[in-house]
């Protein structure tokens, strides 16, 4: 790594088209700015960091996915679906009538644009 002093103004020149130079000091808080093509990303390298460990943590699978694919893969069963309540006796009559609310017929909406003549 190269390391250069610089004065509030100064800048230093990376290949034949970008321009870095220290804009302001407070402290330990410095700021420069970044004079680069288009086609240059600058990025901070903290925010990469971030990136990089966001996307590390959303591509991994939960424990429980990885025991799910694991018991597929060896063979020992197909996937069971989730058990059933069993009541403790007789429970109330089923309605009659369609066993689901959305089976009845819904009405139409409004239709909406100018008014057909």
């Amino acid at each position: 790594m190269l390391v250069l002093s610089r004065r509030m103004g100064e800048s230093v020149v990376i290949g034949d088209d970008i321009v870095i130079t220290v804009l302001e000091y407070r402290g330990d808080v410095v700021r420069i700015g970044v004079e680069a093509p288009r086609h240059v990303q600058v990025r901070r390298a903290e925010l990469l960091a971030e990136l990089a460990e966001t996307n590390r943590a959303a591509a991994s699978p939960g424990e429980g996915a990885v025991a799910g694919l694991s018991r597929l893969v060896s063979g020992s069963g197909r996937p069971q679906p989730p058990p059933t309540e069993q009541a403790s006796g007789p429970g109330p009559e089923p309605e009659s009538g369609p066993a689901r609310e959305d089976a009845r017929p819904r009405p139409r909406p409004p239709r909406l644009g100018p008014p057909a003549e």
